[in-house]
C-alpha cells in the first residue's frame, strides 16, 4: 500500500537521500518548517516503512575489496521450497552483496564483491555451484562503474 505524501514529506525524503547526518533542525531548515514537526514527520515516515534505515556508503575497493561480479544463477527447480533454500543460503555468503530473484532464463542475480580473482573463484566453485539445486552459474567480471545511485529518482 503506498504512502501518501505531501510536498515537505517529498523535500524531507530528497534531502535525507543526499545527507542522512544532518541535524533534525538542518533537516527542517531545508525543508521550511519548524524542528518538532519535521522530526515528528521524520518518525511518521520510519515507522510507515518509507524510510527504511540510515547508513554510511563505503569506498569497497578503499577497504581491500577490489574485484565486483555478477553472477547469474539458474536453479534445477522454481518450485517455492527450493526457492526459499536457495535465498536462505545466500543470505548467509557474507561474499553476494545484492541478490535478485529474476523472471526469464536466468533465476538469480547476485552481486558479489571479493578482494581478488581467487577468492571469488574459491566462492563459485566450493560455494555456489556446489549448493543444493544450483544447474547453472555464469558469470561477469565488471570492468567499471559507470553509474552508481543508490538512491530512489524523487521528481
Amino acid at each position: 500500500m503506498k504512502v501518501r505524501l505531501d510536498a515537505i514529506d517529498w523535500k524531507i525524503l530528497k534531502e535525507l537521500q543526499a545527507d542522512g547526518r544532518m541535524t533534525n533542525v538542518e533537516l527542517a531548515k531545508r525543508v521550511g518548517i519548524s524542528a518538532p514537526p519535521c522530526l515528528r514527520r521524520v518518525r511518521a515516515l520510519e515507522e510507515d516503512g518509507v524510510i527504511l534505515g540510515y547508513r554510511a556508503l563505503l569506498d569497497e575497493k578503499s577497504l581491500g575489496y577490489d574485484i565486483t561480479m555478477f553472477a547469474m544463477v539458474s536453479l534445477s527447480s522454481q518450485a517455492e521450497a527450493d526457492l526459499v533454500k536457495f535465498e536462505e543460503r545466500v543470505k548467509a555468503w557474507p561474499i553476494v552483496r545484492e541478490c535478485w530473484m529474476l523472471s526469464g532464463e536466468v533465476d538469480f542475480l547476485l552481486k558479489c564483491v571479493a578482494p581478488d580473482l581467487k577468492t571469488f573463484q574459491t566462492f563459485v566453485i566450493e560455494d555456489l555451484t556446489a549448493a543444493p539445486n544450483v544447474g547453472g552459474v555464469r558469470t561477469s567480471l565488471t570492468l567499471r562503474q559507470v553509474k552508481n545511485e543508490p538512491v530512489v529518482p524523487l521528481g
